[in-house]
């Protein structure tokens, strides 16, 4: 029965993704000629030459990354979700189009940014799947695979290469709102995977740690870990005192802190996610196994072959 949950969770994380992706662009973005990076991107930069359908063009630029990723990187799963995803987005992108032939705004600000964050709150939910939208995800992982060029660096060569044609093709003014998009996006992206309660890693360095532990746990109800340290100037060791608390949570701390040992030293950063008691739970079941990225050609040794006797 759990397995049968999951996959349904997954596969409705995926519709509901492609869905949201596919009204982003249908609603927002191209009728006002606002290019995405990716797949959809060069399919509009196609679409103005040729007037073929984006959802067809779409489809027909990943049928061969597909095929070259099931090929080359493996992981079936992983593309077997993508390949879904791909296909859904496609489809949706020509089939609702007739419903949205105007935009519901003009404003540029608007649109922009509603269908950056539409579209990356889409994307999100397919990630959190553990899929993708197929395009510039596959031909990064590829340039990895033969190139050994870091997949974040692939993503923003590729995507500037096409805002570039973007610029060429329809003005600076075009490439420039797209961007705007593209930040859109990546905020709602990030928001999708890592929630909507920023959390906030503190390391207290202190004289009394014992003090201040017992204080934040009576207090917050949060847990205490211990770190050893040593001063490079005194030469004295201390224990740090290491907590992840809510944003909400972080004056409490440092009220605490203040009243405790005035002259401690306190760093707060930022926790991207935090999973465990009183935060994110642990997935469950386990998440699957994710692409298996190789190492860069330039990186295997060659295994020489002793001769025969």
């Amino acid at each position: 029965m759990k397995p049968t949950l999951e996959v349904l969770r997954v596969y409705s994380l995926l519709t509901i993704g492609a869905v949201m992706l596919a009204l982003a662009n249908d609603i927002f973005l191209i009728p006002n000629q606002v290019f995405s990076g990716g797949a959809t991107g060069v399919a509009l930069i196609i679409n103005s030459f040729l007037g073929i359908p984006v959802g067809v063009i779409v489809l027909l630029v990943n049928i061969p990354l597909l095929a070259a990723g099931l090929f080359w990187l493996g992981g079936w799963r992983f593309l077997v979700r993508t390949t879904y995803t791909v296909i859904l987005y496609s489809l949706l992108l020509d089939i609702l189009r007739p419903f949205f032939e105007k935009s519901v705004t003009t404003d540029p600000l608007l649109y922009t940014l509603y269908g950056g964050l539409l579209g990356g709150a889409g994307v999100g939910l397919v990630f959190r799947a553990q899929g993708t939208t197929g395009g510039d995800d596959i031909v990064a992982q590829l340039l990895f695979r033969f190139r050994g060029i870091p997949v974040n660096s692939a993503l923003v060569i590729i995507n500037a290469a096409i805002l570039a044609l973007v610029g060429v093709r329809f003005g600076p003014e075009k490439a420039l709102y797209a961007l705007i998009s593209a930040f859109a996006s990546s905020t709602a992206i990030n928001a999708v995977l890592e929630g909507f309660r920023p959390t906030r890693l503190v390391y207290i360095i202190s004289v009394t740690p014992d003090q201040i532990a017992t204080r934040i746990q009576t207090t917050t109800g949060r847990g205490v870990t211990y770190l050893s340290g040593a001063g490079a100037y005194t030469g004295r060791d201390y224990r740090v005192i290491m907590t992840a608390v809510q944003l909400q949570e972080l004056p409490i701390i440092t009220t605490i802190v203040r009243e405790v040992d005035p002259a401690a030293f306190v760093i707060v950063s930022e926790a991207r996610e935090v999973m465990g008691y009183g935060f994110k739970p642990l997935p469950a079941p386990p998440p699957s196994p994710q692409l298996r990225l190789p190492r860069p050609l330039h990186a295997v040794r060659r295994i020489r072959r002793k001769p025969r006797p």
